[in-house]
């Protein structure tokens, strides 16, 4: 198995000689080579999912097998059981989903004896498809992603919808099919699917011995032996693994190791292998099978996100210029969230670091107003746990405390200027004005709708007809509106209303057609706090007949906007 190319020799591009020579940045010829070191061994990834593929219980199986916790409790919300690590929300907790964002970074060995530890960045994303856009800002911050595969349900909307984005973004994507301990399909037909669907080539590395819900091991396509699994009380704990020859595995698991030979063999003959280059440009997806639950398949899905993830690279800026990872500090903000933990009433900004060395306490300029930025409390989140920060590199991702000048799509950086391009919003689809009913409650109110704001939590869009005490909330999904009334009431202690309104669908327009929009039945127009006119339109026919009969007019889809 081939794997990425590490990053260009610094040394070429610095001047003079000796190991204090600097560059223009002033960084010596050692520091320089400390950076590349340290770019080259991180691996920076998120797992996308349907609801209910088992995203949250493979976060956890990888935190197990990287031994960052001892014990798997992957259940959510059932009497006894412990909730995964990652969520903190009650509300997640209550309905055993994941609607919040947070980040895990551990060091990995692909084995005892290796000379490189890895270091790993698995962002957690929400799993519920109410939260779409939040998963989509997280998708800006990573350099790979795992595409999680229910085996008995195959692509699914959300799944689906989370893939193109990846494309969109030039992520590749490594496939893991998940529950094979369960019935499900067969696995020829979940990578036909796979190709048909979405017109990705998916090249098997590790085939599953066993059909779906007789999960025996998996076969190793590279070298052709058998690593087979023992489950454990519960899934508790990282189950052992056995490895065999394959004679061995042949007189150990007859016919079913002869069939898993057979299948995988069939699919090296038509040309499904891998190829890095192919995988990087995201037309080939390595696939592996496995158990979150079980813990079977995990080591293999981290051994490979090592062998085959690419590390951080450059990005560009919004100039047309490049900011490669050896240039002086900058990262971009991809996450706001406060309320993450009643003893911590802080506001955190997640960023990811983009070039340089991060150093905590370290002054930084906010490109968006020109002013400094002082870096005093910086951690790492995961759930309600914190580390701080002392030094970070590209890759790794870092919460700044109190950060209320942050947005989404903000960059920071020290010396040379750079600005990144802002993080599109998604598509909203439901509608509602915001309300109190008691007006000594209104100052805590407008704070409270300021501050979810700008976290993303919610679009809030504004117009002059309803003023600032009726805002109008636009969301991806209504769950979003449920986050929000909860935490109005346990954060700001409002207890605010919603009221649906009659608008399935938004489309960008501009000053000139807001005026004639304004005067068509089943048609809003509002101000978004990023200074977006957003026109709502009651339904698709409506806006079909708009289009059909004034073509002059500005309404143009929002990113992610479907079929709408």
């Amino acid at each position: 198995m081939s794997t990425p190319s590490s990053t260009p020799d610094v040394d070429a591009t610095l001047e003079g000689s000796g190991p204090a020579a600097l560059d223009e940045s002033g960084t010596t010829r050692s520091q320089a080579k400390e950076l590349e070191t340290e770019v080259a061994r991180r691996r920076t990834f998120a797992v996308i999912s349907h609801p209910d593929a088992g995203k949250s219980t493979l976060t956890e199986a990888l935190a197990l097998h990287a031994r960052v916790i001892s014990e798997a409790g992957a259940i959510h919300g059932k009497a006894g059981r412990r909730s995964t690590v990652s969520d903190w929300m009650e509300m997640e907790k209550a309905r055993g989903i994941s609607v919040s964002s947070t980040a895990l970074q551990f060091n990995y060995q692909t084995s005892p004896d290796a000379e490189i530890t890895n270091v790993i960045n698995l962002v957690d994303t929400p799993g519920h498809a109410d939260f779409s856009e939040d998963t989509y800002r997280v998708l800006t911050a990573v350099d790979a992603a795992v595409m999680l595969i229910d085996a008995a349900k195959g692509l699914e909307p959300q799944t689906l919808k989370l893939f193109q984005v990846c494309r969109q973004f030039g992520i590749p994507v490594i496939t893991v099919i998940n529950k094979w301990d369960r019935p499900g399909q067969s696995p020829l037909e979940l990578l036909d699917e796979i190709e048909s669907r979405i017109g990705l080539t998916p090249t098997p590395l590790y085939w599953p011995v066993g059909i779906a819900g007789d999960f025996r091991g998996l076969l190793d396509v590279q070298d052709g032996s058998y690593i087979r699994f023992t489950r454990t009380a519960g899934g508790a704990t990282i189950a052992p693994e056995e490895f065999l020859t394959a004679e061995a595995a042949a007189e150990r698991e007859g016919v079913d190791w002869d069939t898993a030979v057979e299948e995988s063999d069939l699919l090296i003959s038509s040309g499904q292998q891998h190829d890095q280059e192919m995988f990087l440009a995201g037309q080939t997806s390595p696939v592996i099978f496995g158990s979150a639950m079980l813990n079977f398949g995990v080591r293999q899905i981290l051994d490979t996100l090592v062998a085959l993830a690419p590390p951080p690279g450059p990005r560009d800026d919004v100039s047309g210029g490049v900011r490669e990872v050896t240039d002086p500090f900058s990262a971009v903000v991809f996450k706001v969230q406060a309320g993450m933990d009643t003893a911590h009433r802080d506001r955190l900004a997640f960023m990811r670091v983009v070039s340089g060395v991060f150093e905590r306490g370290m002054v930084v300029t906010h490109s968006q107003t020109k002013k400094p930025f002082t870096t005093k409390y910086a951690l790492t989140v995961f759930g309600r746990d914190r580390t701080t920060v002392e030094n970070a590199y590209p890759g790794d991702i870092v919460g700044l405390v109190n950060a209320t000048a942050l947005a989404p799509g903000h960059t920071l950086y020290t010396d040379k200027k750079v600005e990144f391009p802002p993080i599109p919003s998604f598509a909203p689809e439901h509608f509602s004005a915001l309300r109190v009913d008691s007006a000594d409650k209104y100052k805590k109110f407008r704070r409270a709708v300021e501050q979810l704001d700008s976290e993303g939590v919610v679009q809030v869009l504004r117009n002059d007809i309803r003023g600032d005490a009726s805002p109008v909330l636009a969301a991806v999904g209504p769950m979003q509106f449920e986050v929000v009334t909860a935490r109005m009431k346990t954060e700001f202690g409002v207890d605010a209303r919603m009221e649906p309104l009659g608008y399935s669908l938004a489309r960008r327009t501009d000053a000139a057609s807001a005026v004639e929009l304004g005067r068509q039945r089943g048609v809003e127009v509002f101000t978004r706090t990023d200074g977006a006119l957003l026109a709502l339109v009651s339904d698709k026919w409506r806006l079909q007949y708009i289009q059909k009969e004034m073509p002059e007019l500005t309404l143009e889809p929002l990113v992610a906007a479907g079929d709408q």
